[in-house]
């Protein structure tokens, strides 16, 4: 199984910017922990701060993968064209969020993802993308 994991704007500085709301760990240390405990999963892993290379990105995933697992940070709450994206292509998307989205500010309580993608996973810091993982695995 192949699934793609992209990660927008920000989640770059995961375990350095405002560790009270994402935590203390960086992402890149993270992935190692799930390529560990899925090593029979091929996780491919994308992040940028830029909303064309995210399109890019999930157009090429769309159709080579079994599923993506999308965080896309504040994108998530202004990018029509990210959720035009997950609409357009073949596979299923699980959108994440480490922070409890609906318990935070009032733009956050929109998703232009939400209605495209096959489920919504949040508040549990990085287990957010364990929960998808474990979503696309089936248990």
């Amino acid at each position: 199984m192949k699934i793609c994991i992209i990660n927008g704007p920000n989640l770059n500085l995961t375990g350095i910017r405002e560790p009270e709301i994402y935590g203390f760990s960086g992402f890149d240390q993270y992935i190692s922990t799930l390529r560990s405990e899925f090593p029979d999963v091929d996780l491919d892993y994308f992040q940028s701060n830029i909303e064309g290379e995210l399109i890019n990105k999930l157009h090429e995933a769309g159709f080579e993968t079994d599923g993506i697992i999308l965080n896309a940070g504040a994108y998530t709450h202004t990018s029509v064209a990210i959720g035009d994206a997950v609409e357009a292509i073949k596979a299923p998307v699980v959108e994440v969020h480490m922070s409890n989205v609906w318990a935070r500010e009032e733009f956050r309580h929109f998703s232009y993802i939400s209605s495209a993608a096959a489920g919504v996973i949040a508040g549990f810091g990085l287990g957010s993308y364990r929960l998808a993982l474990l979503n696309f695995l089936g248990r």
